[in-house]
């Protein structure tokens, strides 16, 4: 007798290969038989006749640290096939801190991953326990962000670190690595990792390498300087012998379009000179982050109040204005794409969300100045709490990076306000209009980016296929009707033909209903012996 038996489905097994015919039997969890079961029963048995069966999708890029210990929020996710995410992103998250730095992150981090209060912990291994006692819907992996380590080590001061502090920094990786996390995240534009130099990204890669970990990298610039940017990280991948994967790859601006082959290239190089590099990348032509980003990196510098402080002073908010508009030496938003192509996305306040939807250009309209002044006055009523779209590429380019088969689907979906539509529609939209509609690779492939190949930057021994022994994370989809929905105008709505989904053997959506489930774990790196191979 089996838990649940689905019977009659296309299985794309995850690996790429074209569909089976095979019916999947799993027991306390997990799939234990791959066949015909016609003389087999089970508690439940779906008969998804006509649908593909695959594995649950695996979102790389996500935003979902706090929030995945609210079902009625967080349910948006595993209604899309996503059973399992990877927090800690882009360096900046909710652990480690400590009760001087809490406060602060707290602050910072409202925007990108909402408020559930005060946080009942301070070190990796505290968050990932209170996580475990919550209801979570789907499973969670962890990154030890950049920002947090040094903050604990210098504060959130903007300078760089002495090689002390770099060494200290290092052996908080180590920790949190030991405490299960799988590897290091840095997100070089944001402040306080913008002020790293190589020698400090060096020092952390190590830490997180020794113990077989990635670096997940939002990397220092994504646009006029993008190809100097992947030097960086590639090179301290070069010197710390960890892998590295690239999030939301992409080169931002029209005007640098002729960047994007020579990205690539840089890639391949180093694949071929045996460095393991891979990225993720969301299926849109826009980007999404918090609205302090408009902002030159002297200005985000030592927090949130000083930063609004800046803001008020005269003659620094000349300066700023000046820059928004000149100044090409930082990943520059306001140059590269220009005020009508940002648009607010989120704010905290009542009184600002009328200007939710709309771009700066519309906003300074409205209020009758100029746009970097609706910005920055916007900056300061929210506490720095907004979050922005940023309108950056052409669909040409989206489609020659996705067709990379060092690819993988993220969606870097940040909840709240009028979100970016990826938050809702990524992986159903490489399915549906990617996969079926153009035709840019095959269904098993696209199933390829969303499943095995994430759990292989992870190095997930026992999820991302539909293997024996293997967990029954599974999503069962009609390839005729799978699309998202969602729009930059609507982007509350979620995909169509996502049918079913079963969270560690457990029916978590039922003909794209959410049942109510919270089968979720905490997936924490397994082997804890660091790995004796040299750091050349």
């Amino acid at each position: 007798m089996y838990d649940v038996i689905i019977r009659n489905g296309m299985v794309c097994d995850g690996t790429g290969n074209p569909w089976t015919k095979l019916d999947v039997g799993i027991r306390s969890g997990k799939i234990v038989r791959l066949a015909k079961l016609v003389f087999e029963q089970a508690e439940i048995e779906v008969d998804v006749s006509g649908c593909i069966v695959s594995p649950g999708f695996i979102d790389p890029h996500v935003h979902s640290d706090l929030l995945c210990t609210n079902p009625e929020i967080h349910k948006i996710r595993v209604l899309q096939g996503i059973t399992t995410e990877l927090f800690g992103q882009d360096g900046i998250s909710v652990a480690p801190v400590s009760k001087h730095t809490k406060q602060e992150w707290q602050k910072q981090l409202k925007g990108l991953n909402g408020d559930i209060g005060d946080w009942p912990w301070e070190t990796i291994e505290e968050y990932l326990s209170f996580l475990e006692t919550a209801d979570m819907i789907g499973n969670a992996a962890y990154l030890i962000p950049h920002g947090n380590i040094r903050t604990l080590v210098m504060g959130f001061e903007g300078r760089q670190a002495t090689k002390e502090e770099c060494r200290e920094m290092r052996e908080w990786v180590e920790a949190g690595m030991r405490q299960g996390a799988f590897g290091i995240s840095s997100g070089i534009q944001y402040p306080p990792c913008a002020y790293a130099n190589l020698e400090e990204l060096v020092e952390i890669c190590k830490g997180a390498a020794k113990y077989d970990g990635c670096f997940v990298v939002h990397i220092r610039n994504e646009s006029n300087l993008s190809l100097e940017a992947l030097d960086e990280v590639i090179e301290a991948a070069r010197i710390s012998g960890i892998r590295l994967h690239i999030s939301h790859f992409k080169v931002c601006g029209k005007i640098n379009r002729d960047k994007l082959e020579k990205a690539l290239r840089k890639l391949e190089e180093a694949r071929q000179e045996g460095i393991e590099v891979t990225f993720d990348q969301y299926p849109y032509t826009a980007a999404s982050t918090m609205l302090q980003a408009i902002l030159p990196p002297w200005a985000q510098a030592d927090g949130t109040k000083a930063i609004l402080n800046r803001l008020r002073e005269p003659h620094l908010r000349e300066k700023i204005k000046e820059e928004m508009l000149h100044n090409g030496e930082y990943d520059n938003p306001v140059r590269n794409n220009g005020w009508d192509h940002i648009v607010i996305a989120s704010v905290v306040l009542d009184e600002n969300k009328k200007f939710e939807g709309k771009s700066l250009q519309e906003i300074g309209e409205i209020q009758q100045k100029d746009p970097a002044d609706a910005a920055m006055d916007l900056l300061i009523s929210e506490e720095a709490a907004a979050t922005m779209i940023i309108h950056w590429g052409v669909e040409e380019d989206v489609t020659k990076v996705m067709k990379n088969p060092l690819q993988m689907v993220g969606s870097d979906g940040v909840f709240g306000g009028k979100p970016h539509p990826r938050l809702y529609g990524s992986f159903a939209r490489v399915l549906g209009k990617y996969g079926r509609e153009e035709k840019i690779f095959s269904i098993p492939e696209a199933i390829r980016k969303m499943t095995s190949a994430p759990a292989q930057l992870l190095r997930l021994k026992d999820r991302g296929m539909i293997r024996e022994g293997y967990w029954g994370d599974l999503v069962v989809f009609d390839p005729a009707t799978v699309m998202d929905c969602a729009t930059f105008e609507n982007p509350h709505q979620l995909p169509s033909g996502i049918r079913h989904v079963f969270v560690n053997g457990k029916w978590t959506v039922s003909d794209g209903k959410y049942m109510g489930e919270t089968a979720g774990r905490i997936i924490r790196r397994d082997h804890l012996i660091p790995s004796t191979h040299n750091h050349h």
